[in-house]
């Protein structure tokens, strides 16, 4: 069976063990509890392009049991002593590597990296056990449309190998506009986002790759980082129909956001 791919809007830092912020995500919380169930069968292993990791290169986890990066500041002492226990997968990752180096990008292996909040969060919320093997792959520098869609590419016959395919960011990421002022921008990106990947395929990619002509869309994504994860998603399903599978308004008083499964 192959799996579907998501592009996720993951949230604010370490939300589900902050309650103040676990009832501000409670939508989000529910979408993410209903994934393992739309997916259909329980995943071999996941595969997570976050927005917080990016390297001159694609860069694979490759840790048998990869650590923790707590990659946030202002939130509680106990947050800094999170553990998400999945184990890695090695094996996954030096295929995943190799994929990657035959469709002609660049890519290595990093035994020291561990799970940032793009990862640990949506894993947590969808597999609380931590017992789903899990790797992380880094975006590139640069955050290059068409290079991230050829990447989603070489990963994509893992989808019929049991591999989920997730890409973490949000669809709204500028840490200064909150509020009022965030809810014209947002919602006019959101719409913008949902029209284009409603649209066919070619249309689509054309449209991802365009991303920047979108309405607000450098008001939304100062810096691309949380946006290029879903280019990784749609590259590894091109072809496949996207659906809406999470929509707040009115987040931090004004935005708006969307996640999104591919297949």
């Amino acid at each position: 069976m192959r799996l579907p791919t998501y592009f996720v809007s993951h949230g604010g830092g370490p939300w589900p063990w902050v309650p103040e912020w676990r009832r501000r995500f409670v939508n989000l919380e529910a979408a993410f509890a209903r994934m393992p169930s739309e997916i259909g069968e329980r995943p071999k292993a996941i595969i997570v392009v976050s927005g917080h990791w990016e390297s001159p290169e694609f860069a694979v986890m490759s840790a048998r049991q990869p650590p923790m990066v707590y990659d946030y500041s202002g939130f509680p002492p106990e947050t800094y002593d999170i553990v998400y226990p999945a184990p890695g997968a090695p094996a996954l990752a030096a295929r995943a590597a190799n994929l990657i180096r035959a469709a002609g990008l660049p890519a290595r292996l990093d035994e020291t990296r561990g799970f940032d909040h793009g990862a640990f969060v949506p894993l947590y919320a969808m597999y609380p056990a931590a017992d789903v093997p899990a790797i992380q792959v880094s975006l590139k520098t640069g955050y290059d449309p068409a290079e991230h869609l050829a990447l989603g590419r070489a990963l994509a016959p893992l989808r019929e190998e049991g591999v989920l395919i997730i890409g973490s960011g949000l669809s709204y990421h500028n840490l200064r506009l909150f509020g009022p002022q965030a809810r014209e921008p947002s919602e006019a990106f959101d719409q913008w986002l949902a029209a284009a990947l409603a649209a066919a395929p070619d249309v689509r990619r054309q449209a991802i790759i365009d991303w920047a002509k979108a309405p607000y869309a450098r008001i939304c994504h100062p810096r691309e980082d949380h946006l290029a994860p879903l280019f990784v998603a749609l590259g590894a399903a091109e072809a496949e129909t996207a659906v809406r599978v999470y929509h707040d308004v009115g987040l931090f008083g004004g935005v708006t956001a969307s996640s999104y499964r591919l297949g």
